[in-house]
């Protein structure tokens, strides 16, 4: 179908997540009002049937109320004005073709996401580097998985993952670097856990912090940050003196072998110097070791506590290394493993979505250059490597860029130094912004155009998974107001430039079959990327295509290609290129002046910078307000309490975030979310508080290891604002955005009276229809306003140290029929059904408290987090509130009913 044809909905349509990269396969029922009934779908090879928590609710997240609709032009006001699709686009191009004319084809760039579909990511890269010229092409997959590319291509040759899911279901020995993979991969997780209880697999943690992940390991390395390349320069050594080396393997499909194990040997000669730069006690890492070496069937995965980093590319080698040495790659249950952060990271790499990269896996050597520029028939190729992220940045704050068009993501939260990202938007001659919501900071960068593009349910392309599988993203949905498809923005644009007839394609399915022709144009095995058994897909055969993983080079039969057991690698010489590593050391070094190291990370049910997840009352239950998680012994030494709220402050930025206390936290370190932009919260945007400092290899900034400070921030005051529009609280508030059924949330902290909230309540709702409660000695304020017989708003003030809780009100809120007369029950904060309070939501997935968690363990016949799945449903799903129940558990019966559902 074209991508604005009305769709049905009589039955199921198969599409995939758009989030992390397990890449799971969804089925959506559209209900013909706006929305959809989604469940996971069991055909799909990624997550048979399984969703996690902001999986299951993806249908909370389709209205249109923070949609952008039309094309909008920034007007002398500083406001936007409606425009026609002729005026933007027409003025976009031309601006385009003016600062060329100026400054050069280098004064311009695009800054994309892993959010994009292929077919998007494919005609940005084209135009840019093949048409406009500029290499200025790069990605938020920067900051996320550029470090394993860097390692995979210096090792590899190419950038492969050369595993598949299924080695996690037959691995004997699973080991997780710098992942929470219970809460940032659940389904995966899931399959993994599946394999401990029913094959026995051992499972092994390696993260500075001990997360959920942790909980359900058999062992468990919370090893100094920055040092997990010392831990496999060690590994490496122990398995050579164990005579486990594959000489075999190695002479036949390496090189570099001997010069990377002296390597490894001056930086981990023995187990006391690897414990003294870890931090890890000897018999532990001796522990690992031994597991390693004989448990043959091995994969070790790893995430953002690898790639984010200044040395993330040698971290991913030293890991690579283990197994290129002992020939444990490509086999079933065997090999590393990548896994991915967002839908289409891999996508992204695989089209050139990455300034050091052209399309189809090729580089800028002089061969490649000329081997695209002839198959596109290009006029400008692109000669040289473009500015990555950070230095993409930098480069527009110095006006060397002077036209920047975003799509897709949120480079104002998301950056590094966000604060100096977003003044640095501010000055350019040209900004242009791809969205398809409001809610998006880089907003206030001030775009010049803001182009309303496609959304999850209306998009129709394809996306690669972290086991190199590719997936059709179908829409279910039709085209809102004057809504385009990212690829249909960028060819108009690219045909007023000029280049109308290299992007006149009808449909996404014409782009992935170019896509794919390019895959195997002048391949013959040389390249890693081929999926030119779908060059000649038709459009019929696109919109029927079954996830498959490349390569699917014409000819061969379809299977699970694992890479790399018999050699075959994409260097020169066709061997792995062993590299020696530099001594491990973080980026920066924490002073007298900022003596902690701050790390930042996800939470179990939020994504990104909220613009989707933020919709989802579900999904707000679990973790409501931006924290700072650090170990009771700092919090003391700092003069911090739980519940309270903390200053984080560098010399690059700084936010306020409420205090949770958590043991799993090393001493010396502190953790806060991503999450929080500055339209979800007030003082919580934490990349403004994060170091640039790249890997010289990959361009990824260390986000996990920022010196900072903390300081203690008081309030006299807390509450929260329920209401169907939004309220403005008193300057200088503290605050929180939380979705709740049937308006706005708000939970906020303030030095505010009870007399001023209640002359602010009234200066917003007015006093008809207003009942109120007031105790001015013990801080107390308390109202709800009502119109046309209708609850609109209620609005609670207590003193910090007893801060009213709103799930009660939370429920009459949401409730259609709510009596007017029920508000001083209201006030007082009884329940009006009389049923028990549910407490905090535990799972997100079927929205059960701790409460009712806390019940049944205390009734005496439930004894396990299994007997908890059969009563209530709870961690049945995705599993990622596994831990959690098992942590309420353990503490029921030891008499401590407090704190159990913390983070």
């Amino acid at each position: 179908m074209r991508h604005d044809a009305p769709l049905s909905s009589s039955s199921p349509v198969r599409t995939t997540c758009p989030y992390c990269g397990v890449g799971c396969g969804v089925l959506a029922m559209p209900d013909g009002k706006g929305g959809a009934a989604v469940a996971g779908d069991p055909a799909h090879p990624a997550n048979l049937g399984r969703l996690c928590s902001k999986g299951s609710a993806l249908g909370e997240t389709l209205g249109l109320g923070s949609r952008v609709l039309h094309p909008l032009k920034r007007n002398a006001a500083g406001g936007y004005d409606r425009v026609s699709w002729e005026l933007a686009l027409d003025a976009v191009a031309g601006g385009f073709s003016s600062i060329i004319a100026r400054h050069g084809p280098e004064a311009v760039a695009f800054y994309l996401s892993g959010q994009l579909l292929t077919e998007d990511y494919y005609v940005a890269n084209k135009l840019m580097k093949g048409f406009i010229g500029s290499p200025h092409v790069d990605t938020n997959s920067r900051l996320c998985m550029s470090s394993t590319v860097a390692g995979h291509r210096r090792v590899f040759g190419s950038d492969t993952v050369p595993g598949s899911y299924e080695d996690l279901d037959c691995a004997d020995l699973i080991v997780l670097v710098g992942s929470n993979t219970a809460w940032c991969h659940p389904v995966l997780f899931r399959r993994m856990q599946q394999n401990r209880s029913e094959r026995g697999a051992k499972l092994v943690v390696i993260d500075p912090r001990v997360t959920a992940t942790a909980e359900d390991a058999d062992l468990v390395l919370p090893l100094k940050p920055g040092s997990d390349a010392a831990l496999f320069a060690g590994l490496l050594v122990d398995l050579a003196e164990r005579g486990l080396v594959d000489a075999t393997y190695l002479a036949n499909h390496t090189t570099g072998f001997d010069e990377t194990l002296a390597n490894a040997r001056a930086i981990a000669p023995d187990l006391a110097t690897v414990a003294l730069r870890t931090g890890l006690g000897m018999p532990d890492i001796a522990a690992f070791y031994a597991l390693w070496a004989s448990t043959p069937a091995v994969v070790t995965a790893w995430s953002q506590g690898v790639n984010q980093s200044a040395q993330g590319t040698d971290k991913v080698a030293a890991i690579l290394h283990c197994h290129l040495a002992t020939g444990r790659i490509g086999r079933p249950g065997g090999g590393p493993f990548s896994l991915t952060g967002q839908p289409n990271a891999m996508g992204g790499r695989e089209v050139g979505g990455l300034a050091n990269m052209l399309a189809a896996h090729m580089g800028y050597s002089p061969a490649e250059i000329d081997r695209v520029r002839r198959f596109w028939n290009a006029p400008n190729m692109a000669r040289q490597e473009g500015l990555k992220a950070v230095a993409m940045l930098d480069a527009v704050a110095e006006q060397r860029i002077r036209a920047l068009w975003v799509m897709a993501t949120n480079p104002a939260v998301s950056l590094p130094r966000a604060d100096h990202v977003l003044s640095a938007l501010k000055g350019l001659d040209l900004f242009i912004v791809s969205e398809n919501v409001l809610s998006n900071d880089t907003l206030r960068g001030e775009p010049d155009f803001i182009l309303p593009a496609a959304a999850w349910s209306e998009k129709d392309g394809t996306v690669t998974n972290s086991e190199r599988r590719i997936s059709r993203q179908r829409a279910f949905l039709p085209l809102p107001g004057e809504v385009k498809p990212d690829w249909w923005i960028i060819c108009e644009v690219a045909r007023r430039l000029g280049f109308g007839q290299a992007f006149s394609y009808p449909d996404a399915s014409e782009i992935y079959a170019e896509h794919a022709t390019l895959s195997a144009f002048e391949n013959e095995g040389s390249r890693d990327f081929d999926i030119g058994a779908h060059s000649m897909l038709d459009r019929r055969a696109y919109d029927a295509l079954n996830p498959v993983q490349w390569p699917v080079p014409a000819g061969r039969p379809l299977g699970t290609p694992r890479l790399f057991g018999d050699g075959g690698f994409f260097t020169q010489d066709r061997r792995a290129s062993l590299k020696p590593l530099a001594m491990p050391a973080l980026a920066s070094a924490v002073s007298d002046e900022f003596p902690l190291l701050l790390n930042t990370g996800r939470i179990r049910d939020q994504w990104h910078t909220m613009t989707r997840t933020g919709l989802s009352p579900k999904l707000g239950a679990h973790i409501s307000e931006p924290s700072v998680y650090l170990n009771p012994a700092d919090a003391g030494r700092y003069g911090l309490v739980e519940g309270g709220f903390a200053r984080i402050e560098n010399g690059h930025g700084a936010v306020v975030l409420k205090v949770a206390l958590d043991p799993g936290v090393q001493e010396g370190a502190l953790f806060a979310p991503i999450h929080w932009s500055a339209q979800t919260a007030s003082h919580a945007r934490i990349g403004a508080a994060v170091q640039p400092f790249c890997d010289p290899y990959s361009g990824q900034p260390e986000m996990k290891a920022t010196p900072s400070r903390i300081l203690p921030v008081a309030y006299a005051a807390r509450g929260f604002v329920l209401s169907r529009d939004p309220v403005a609280l008193p300057s200088e508030s503290w605050w929180a955005a939380v979705a709740v059924d049937g308006g706005q949330g708000r939970l906020f902290a303030t030095n505010a009276s009870a007399d001023e909230l209640m002359a602010h309540s009234r200066a917003i709702f007015g006093e008809d229809g207003l009942v109120e409660m007031v105790d001015r000695e013990a801080g107390i304020y308390r109202c709800a306003a009502t119109r046309d017989g209708k609850l609109v708003a209620a609005l609670f003030l207590g003193p910090a140290d007893r801060a009213p809780l709103w799930d009660t009100v939370k429920l009459a809120f949401a409730d259609p029929d709510f009596a007017p007369e029920n508000r001083l029950a209201l006030l007082a904060g009884r329940r009006l059904d009389g049923a028990a309070d549910a407490g905090p939501i535990v799972c997100a997935c079927f929205g059960v408290g701790l409460n009712a968690i806390r019940a049944a363990f205390a009734s005496g016949g439930t004894v396990s987090a299994e007997d908890i799945g059969r009563q209530l449903r709870a961690g049945t799903n995705c599993g990622s509130c596994l831990p959690e129940i098992r942590r309420i558990g353990a503490s029921t019966r030891h008499g401590n009913s407090a704190g159990e559902a913390a983070a």
